[in-house]
């Protein structure tokens, strides 16, 4: 299994743009087969060194973090992102 955790900084750091991101994250889940879970969630400290969302994604495999990269249904939401995320960092975790 593979854990896939991405944490994110909104160039607006509203609460709004913060559930709005959240929203199109988790509007993915049940679409992508390979996807076995997803969660994404708001961080509540706000403080000036933090990110505003996190997304967490499990995979059976690596391969199939890479399929789910370039499915259909999440390409758009990665163009959505990029358009409202200043900057991510991502961590992967073999479990």
């Amino acid at each position: 299994m593979v854990k896939h955790i991405v944490m994110y900084r909104l160039k607006d750091r509203t609460q709004e743009n913060a559930d709005a991101l959240r929203d199109k994250f988790l509007s993915m889940k049940g679409k992508i087969d390979v996807l076995k879970d997803i969660d994404a969630g708001v961080d509540v400290l706000k403080s000036p060194r933090s990110f505003d969302v996190v997304l967490t994604c499990l995979f059976d495999s690596m391969e199939d973090m890479e399929v789910y990269k370039t499915h259909p249904v999440h390409i758009p939401v990665m163009e959505y992102v990029k358009s409202v995320v200043e900057v991510s960092h991502s961590v992967d975790y073999k479990l």
